[in-house]
């Protein structure tokens, strides 16, 4: 009997390895704006776990217009909705794109970093730059703020999402503000040496 329990527990092993989970908390850039949603790079990640990590897969909890606001106020329901391994943050650039004080973005940044960690989750930060509208300053500030965050709280970074395809003006929708579908393979394999490490 204990022989057929155990292995009965062997062979729920790789059902149990299926649940490990990435979560993405993001704004219109990883909710596929303007696109369908399997062209989104989150989609194309999702596809690329299943072939690369086997035992992986993404929750996509990204909104269009999303702020660090609604990301913290968002994430505990997230993390015990998903219970992740990974969460990846993808916020802040609606914030810089209004002028938001730069301490409450960090605030809220920093919230949903310690509520990732809180829950045994590890942590990547997706940074973002903006344009130089509100000053050197402020878009100097807005930029260090993401690099502060992951040396503090000794997370993972990515600088610039957006880094493979900035200066590139094909690569966007006509608002010059979210990427066109081809371009968002780019963006997976930007953001994939980074998530990578933290599957182990």
């Amino acid at each position: 009997m204990v022989a057929l329990l155990a292995l009965l527990w062997l062979a729920a092993l790789p059902a149990l390895a299926a649940e490990r989970t990435v979560l993405v908390m993001g704004d219109s850039l990883s909710a596929a704006y303007g696109l369908a949603p399997e062209q989104g790079w989150v989609a194309l990640l999702a596809d690329r776990l299943r072939r690369e990590s086997p035992g992986w897969k993404v929750a996509n909890a990204s909104i269009s217009g999303e702020t660090t606001a609604g990301g913290a106020s968002r994430i505990a329901g997230e993390l015990k909705r998903h219970q992740p391994d990974v969460v990846v943050s993808e916020l802040g650039a609606n914030d810089g794109l209004r002028g938001l004080d730069l301490a409450q973005t960090r605030a809220n940044l920093e919230r949903m970093v310690t509520a990732a960690k809180a829950a045994g989750a590890q942590v990547l930060l997706l940074g973002m730059r903006i344009p130089p509208n509100y000053g050197p300053d402020y878009t100097q500030g807005f930029e260090r703020n993401y690099a502060a965050l992951a040396e503090e709280h000794e997370v993972a970074l990515l600088p610039f999402l957006l880094e493979p395809i900035a200066m590139d003006r094909d690569a966007f929708q006509a608002d010059n503000l979210h990427p066109v579908a081809d371009a968002q393979p780019k963006l997976r394999d930007h953001v994939w040496p980074a998530l990578a490490p933290l599957l182990d």
